[in-house]
């Protein structure tokens, strides 16, 4: 039996274990489907312990020559996820592994959000003041293309001071570009290029972030004219781990942020995304399949065999012990790399097929009147995981539908007696839409003509949602002709 000491010693290792997998499972569920898949394959190349199964050559399931049985990641999906008595009888899920090689039709985004919209929308969610709502706007309202902000807090300060005859200082304007700095996509907001990095190495979790974060934050200029050896020398690490640092931290980041949506409603370019998931509708039935186009990984055959050996014939000699701990050192490495990417595909799942359970009714109809109330909190609950990891689970990645394809952010908005916040923006969009912009409708106006239509809400909520989606008060609609 084993004394105090060794199960305590063995808790702190599994303790530290599930943190290292935690923030590794976290860092991965960032990555939508494109980056995931460049993710694996920089895992393929610098770790000698991953390999890409052979699809014609080896079985789905194996067993190791230690007598140990070995599942692939498909294999373990149709574990997961193929039980039909655990879904409603309206829907069937299906997980689908394809291969990296596979050719994939990407459609167009259909009804492409700009940024100003998806940053506004983001904001709509905010428990903030009417004042910090309209600072949020001014904020939004003075980013680039790429996301960087152009004017200084005084000058946006002043401008609401004088514009929106509303009293704001520079430390206002500050406090509420934090909040904003928070939202998707990460860096946005920053006012250039080593603001717009550290700010997305703020959200990165991995052993050499902190790395990172000293090199952009402390040696930027350096780092930006290539004076390697400067840094190597100020760190005391050598150019294998400053290379390395470079590869997986800081090329992975996005220096424009912004650039991937659309800077006017007009603009109408040919973005193209991949698709993390699709929603095909056959009769009454909804069939969920995550497009997983990870190449199917297994531990090399030599380490294998290696650990094997080590297990049959413990080693003695002090080479043999060393020997033992690199080999094994590189197995739980990637063994547990393996396990994150398994955690990934079902938090993935679990949280796609419970957006589903809650708007179901939307992917039949595709009608925004019928999306119910959801909340980040909603989905947490319901799959008994933290609000935090939803929330990774569904930023910057899509779904295919026959209503086009849409980001996971839009299924989210929060309720007003059971109706969802989206369908009375909507609404209020057709108002102000149809309106003669001669004379324009007021807040008081429109706050009246939803009341009427069945929307019980207060004229501050209008300002509130008339903003979230960018729509001017009606004094700057009016019109001369």
């Amino acid at each position: 039996m084993a004394n105090k000491s060794t199960l305590t010693t063995e808790l702190k290792q599994e303790q530290r274990l599930s943190t290292i997998m935690q923030r590794e499972l976290g860092r991965v569920l960032e990555m939508n489907a494109t980056e995931m898949q460049d993710e694996v394959e920089r895992e393929l190349l610098d770790n000698p312990a991953l390999e890409r199964r052979d699809a014609e050559g080896e079985e789905l399931n194996t067993t190791t020559e230690d007598g140990r049985r070995s599942e692939s990641s498909e294999q373990m999906q149709r574990n997961d996820f193929a039980d039909e008595d655990d879904v409603m009888p309206t829907q069937r899920y299906r997980a689908s592994n394809r291969s990296a090689d596979d050719t994939f039709y990407t459609p167009e985004i259909v009804n492409e959000t700009t940024l100003a919209e998806y940053l506004m929308e983001q904001v709509g969610e905010r428990e903030l003041s009417e004042h910090e709502r309209v600072i949020a706007a001014n904020i939004v309202g003075n980013l680039d293309s790429n996301g960087y902000l152009q004017r200084t807090t005084r000058a946006i300060a002043d401008d609401i001071t004088f514009n929106d005859n509303i009293e704001t200082e520079p430390q206002d304007v500050e406090r509420v570009l934090e909040m904003v700095r928070q939202l998707d996509p990460p860096g946005i907001a920053a006012r250039n290029l080593r603001e717009c990095l550290l700010l997305q190495l703020e959200r990165k979790h991995s052993a050499d972030t902190r790395l990172a974060q000293r090199i952009i934050g402390d040696f930027f200029d350096d780092f930006s004219k290539k004076r390697f050896d400067t840094i190597c020398s100020a760190l005391k690490i050598d150019k294998a781990t400053l290379d390395r640092i470079v590869k997986q931290e800081i090329q992975s980041l996005n220096p424009k942020p912004g650039s991937s949506y659309s800077s006017s409603p007009a603009e109408g370019h040919d973005s193209q995304i991949t698709p993390d998931f699709t929603v095909e509708v056959n009769g009454k039935t909804l069939t969920l399949t995550l497009n997983n186009n990870i190449p199917e990984l297994h531990i090399a055959e030599s380490y294998e065999r290696s650990m094997a050996d080590y297990a049959t014939n413990p080693p003695v000699t002090r080479d043999r012990k060393e020997g033992k701990q690199v080999i094994a050192k590189a197995y739980n490495r990637t063994q547990n790399y393996i396990r994150v990417l398994k955690m990934r595909q079902e938090t993935l799942f679990k949280c796609m097929r419970e957006i589903i359970h809650r708007q179901q009714e939307y992917f039949f109809t595709g009608d925004v009147a019928d999306l119910r109330p959801m909340t980040l909190q909603n989905v947490a609950d319901e799959v008994g995981m933290d609000v935090s990891v939803i929330s990774r689970a569904t930023t910057n990645k899509y779904v295919d539908t026959q209503w086009g394809i849409k980001p996971l952010r839009f299924f989210f908005s929060e309720g007003i007696g059971g109706i969802s916040t989206r369908e009375i923006k909507e609404e209020l969009k057709r108002i102000i839409d149809g309106e003669d912009k001669r004379h324009p409708y007021s807040d008081n106006a429109l706050c009246d003509m939803l009341n009427q239509k069945g929307y019980n809400i207060a004229r501050r909520t209008i300002v509130k949602y008339r903003e979230s989606q960018g729509i001017p008060k009606a004094s700057l609609r009016k019109s001369i002709h």
